[in-house]
């Protein structure tokens, strides 16, 4: 019989705490990946993602009217802003029906940085060419699986 998988629970949220989300994170070790991406909205905010295909995150929204879902480029990925205090602690992309996310390492509550693995670089060319880190394909392969979303 498999052993079930054992789940490290991370909280972040937005500066004032409208957008919070619980990644549900499979503990497989001391340390976890993170990536920056080279495009200028990540860039301008110097946001830092990680995601794994096996996690499961948990969205909660106080004031949906504070939250903007800001796209572009390809127009296929919701970053989730908020209005009051700025932070963007999460994207979004549905995928066949299934919301996939990555979450912005710097909005983490209760995790030091200091155990994150930093990846290269992630391009905004790789997003927008599907190669083997982009497109539709690679986010899925990457990103948590939605668990719900909350608007209290």
């Amino acid at each position: 019989m498999p052993n079930p998988v054992a789940y490290r629970q991370i909280h972040g949220s937005c500066h004032c705490g409208n957008v919070r989300v619980t990644l549900d994170w499979p503990d497989s070790g001391p340390t976890f990946p993170v990536r920056a991406c080279g495009c200028g909205l990540c860039t301008k905010h110097r946001a830092v993602w990680t995601s794994h295909p096996d996690g499961r995150f948990f969205l909660q929204i106080a004031d949906p009217f504070q939250v903007n879902r800001y796209r572009f480029g390809t127009r296929t990925a919701d970053f989730h802003v908020c209005l009051t205090c700025g932070v963007m602690p999460i994207a979004t992309c549905l995928i066949d029906g299934t919301l996939y996310a990555v979450i912005n390492v710097n909005t983490f509550d209760d995790v030091k940085l200091s155990s994150s693995n930093r990846q290269p670089t992630l391009r905004a060319r790789q997003w927008k060419t599907g190669s083997r880190d982009g497109g539709a394909a690679g986010r899925q392969a990457r990103s948590a699986r939605r668990m719900e979303i909350e608007r209290e």
